[in-house]
């Protein structure tokens, strides 16, 4: 047997088992990618990370599912990066370049007079389909009836390098209401089979915040609902600034709430600048220390 040191961090939060998890395993770099999934399927969270050496980068981060590898993973990022920091992994940079497989994004670190950490990360450019199925189906995959839905905005598939459904709700007390059927999802989304479900609206519990968010996780994750969604959050800061407000000083700064149904309620802030015919998405969160323990793998 051989024991993997994973550290538990929980991501847009500084309380912990507030906000949403992440494992981090510091030694990526001595695992196989089937080592790597094995931990992530024995961790259980959304996403367990693994920092490794780059040749196009500083460094490389790797996610992974309980069932798979994942291209991109913000909260993961938070976390993975909060961890270097704090142990003195990174010394005093605070511009750092990661590469990840949905590509080269930079990243910045502010450390607050408190000594609070922040981390911004850049995602990738935005892009939207067109969601052609069945809005009862739909809303019927998520607990809902098809009357639930915002029809005064469209529902897209939405992706800054993970794609996802975004789908307008009308009324925030509805999202208590939700129960995802995941297996259901891949007939759902027929053009895009393996995409998770983001359910948004413009009704917030924090006055201070501008959406609230759920986000059930595709069923080939192994993962029922993620609980706070970094690459979802900046997808729908480029929704809100295409289909909600189309005429807005730059940059556009937004918070989106989300985790409160399951009582890990979370924040992810988000910006929004207008690049060329698209958009640049910068995502800000912070991360805090939750505790350590041991994966056994089997040789």
């Amino acid at each position: 047997m051989k024991s993997i040191k994973v550290y538990h961090y929980d991501a847009f939060s500084k309380i912990p088992n507030k906000g949403n998890p992440a494992g981090v395993v510091l030694n990526g770099d001595e695992l196989t990618d089937a080592e790597m999934e094995e931990i992530a399927f024995k961790v259980g969270f959304n996403e367990t990370s693994f920092p490794v050496k780059s040749e196009v980068a500083d460094l490389k981060i790797r996610f992974f599912t309980p069932c798979h590898e994942m291209n991109l993973c913000g909260h993961a990022t938070m976390a993975t990066l909060f961890a270097l920091k704090t142990k003195g992994l990174l010394g005093d940079k605070t511009d750092i370049i990661i590469e990840t497989r949905a590509g080269i994004l930079p990243i910045k670190i502010n450390t607050t007079v408190d000594n609070e950490i922040f981390i911004t990360m850049k995602q990738a450019t935005p892009l939207f389909e067109e969601f052609k199925g069945s809005k009862k189906d739909l809303a019927n995959s998520i607990g809902l009836k098809q009357e639930d839905l915002d029809d005064d905005l469209p529902v897209l598939f939405g992706s800054t390098g993970v794609w996802t459904l975004l789908v307008p709700i009308k009324e925030l007390e509805t999202f208590e209401k939700m129960k995802p059927d995941n297996k259901k999802f891949p007939t759902v989304l027929k053009e895009m089979p393996k995409a998770s479900v983001h359910p948004f609206c413009m009704e917030t519990y924090d006055s201070s915040a501008n959406m609230h968010a759920r986000h059930f996780s595709s069923p080939y994750s192994g993962t029922i609902e993620d609980v706070v969604t970094g690459t979802a959050s900046g997808v729908m800061g480029a929704y809100y600034a295409k289909y909600i407000t189309n005429n807005f000083k730059e940059p556009l700064n937004l918070v989106v709430e989300q985790g409160h149904e399951i009582d890990k309620d979370g924040r992810v802030m988000v910006q929004v600048s207008k690049s060329k015919d698209n958009y640049d998405i910068e995502i800000t969160g912070n991360a805090v220390y939750v505790k350590e323990f041991d994966v056994l793998l089997e040789n």
